[in-house]
C-alpha cells in the first residue's frame, strides 16, 4: 500500500466491514464527511486494493449446512510439487471453504461445511482419502460457535 490510512479511512472500513450494503449518503453520515468525499475515499481505498470485494454473509444454517469441521492435514511429503498437487486437488472440492498452510503438528488447516455427519464420512471416504499426497488426517467438528467476525482490526499507524 503506498499511502498511510488516516482516522476517516480506518472509521470508512470498519463501518462497511459490519455493513458493505450501507448507502453512501448513510456512510458519509456516520464519518461526517459530504458525500462525494466519502465515495472518492473509498473508490481510493478499493483501487489501492485494500478493499478485495464485497460478500454475502450466507446463513449455513438456513442453507443446511449444519456441521463444520476443522481437519489437520499431515502430508506424506513435504515437495513443492506434492504441495502444489494437493493444493490443486483441495480447491477443487467445494465444501471446502478454507485452506491454510501452517506450523505445527500438521501442514494444512482446512475448513469444511457438511450437511450432516454421513455426508462428512462421505467427503473424506470419496474426496479426501482419493488424495495421494494425504499422509495423515484428523478432524474436530465443532459443537457450537461463538464468535464469528468478519472484521479484522485495523492498526494504527497504516
Amino acid at each position: 500500500m503506498n499511502f498511510k490510512l488516516d482516522k476517516i479511512d480506518r472509521k470508512i472500513l470498519e463501518i462497511l466491514q459490519s455493513d458493505a450494503k450501507i448507502t453512501n449518503a448513510q456512510l458519509s453520515k456516520e464519518i461526517g464527511l459530504s458525500p462525494a468525499p466519502t465515495l472518492e475515499r473509498v473508490k481510493k481505498l478499493e483501487s489501492s486494493g485494500l478493499i478485495k470485494s464485497y460478500h454475502a454473509q450466507l446463513d449455513t444454517q438456513m442453507l443446511g449446512l449444519g456441521v463444520s469441521i476443522f481437519i489437520l492435514i499431515s502430508l506424506s511429503s513435504h515437495k513443492m510439487n506434492q504441495i502444489n498437487a494437493f493444493v490443486e486437488k483441495i480447491g477443487s472440492l467445494q465444501e471446502v471453504i478454507e485452506c491454510h498452510h501452517i506450523t505445527g503438528s500438521g501442514d494444512f488447516l482446512l475448513k469444511v461445511l457438511t450437511t450432516d455427519i454421513p455426508s462428512y464420512q462421505k467427503l473424506i471416504l470419496d474426496k479426501l482419502s482419493q488424495i495421494e499426497e494425504i499422509g495423515n488426517m484428523q478432524s474436530m467438528v465443532v459443537l457450537a460457535n461463538y464468535k464469528q467476525s468478519k472484521v479484522m482490526p485495523i492498526p494504527e499507524g497504516k
